[in-house]
């Protein structure tokens, strides 16, 4: 599991895919921060947070993370080279996760330098250091769940498939619909008192309440459960070539 882990990782790092992914997502985030006029901007804004790359990084997030999953076992699929993977004295369930874990990789390295964000803004501060830290730790570690999410997503459309595009396609609109979908559902005034339920469905949710800085095991379960739910429907998907 360990090697197939390494080989996708240094499949993500040999190529072009990997690097785009992390320039992006920082230059992208980067703009929004420190450049782009508005509310998100640091300098324009006026007080000492970072608010703005948790609100901006799930959308960046929405199409990034399909971009670095889509060619999981699609490509694998398209080339022929699955049967040779699933003959590996490895299990659906380590290959799966080797995969799982060198996407979910990628997503850290690109958002470990968001650290320097935080520093740079902990010394913009007034008195330096006046700044919500747990707000911004309980933020970074959501935003990494929501990522290892979005990631578990992609695996799975990737799986159905051998075409990277409809891999691609799908992954965004299951993650968006996770994400933005339920939360939509929620705000219809004919629900009533369903509509919190509802709502609880919904990665937002679950998202906003780590952002808080409260990190309430309610909101751990969801996560962990949701990936679980989305690699045990990849493994019944590669299962299905040997029925």
């Amino acid at each position: 599991m360990y090697s197939l882990f390494l080989k996708e990782i240094r499949s993500f790092l040999s190529s072009l895919l990997g690097y785009i992914v992390i320039v992006v997502f920082l230059t992208v985030i980067g703009l929004f921060l420190w450049v782009f006029p508005g509310s998100f901007n640091v300098l324009d804004f006026g007080y000492a947070n970072v608010d703005g790359l948790f609100i901006i990084a799930p959308f960046v997030f929405l199409f990034l993370v399909p971009a670095v999953t889509m060619r999981s076992f699609a490509d694998e699929q398209k080339s022929g080279t699955i049967e040779l993977l699933l003959t590996r004295p490895l299990s659906d369930m380590q290959i799966i996760l080797a995969k799982f874990f060198a996407a979910f990789s990628l997503v850290l390295f690109s958002l470990l330098p968001t650290l320097i964000y935080y520093f740079s803004v902990y010394q913009l501060g007034f008195p330096a250091g006046n700044l919500d830290s747990g707000g911004f730790f309980g933020s970074f570690l959501g935003l990494l769940l929501l990522g290892a999410s979005f990631v578990s997503i992609g695996i799975f459309t990737s799986s159905l498939t051998d075409n990277q595009v409809v891999s691609f396609i799908g992954a965004v609109l299951i993650s968006a619909f996770l994400y933005l979908g339920f939360e939509f559902i929620y705000s219809l005034e004919w629900l009533g008192s369903v509509a919190l339920f509802i709502n609880s469905l919904g990665i937002s949710a679950h998202y906003s309440s780590i952002s808080r800085g409260v990190v309430d095991t309610r909101d751990l379960v969801y996560f962990f459960s949701l990936m679980a739910f989305f690699l045990l429907l990849t493994k019944f998907s590669l299962a299905r070539r040997q029925w």
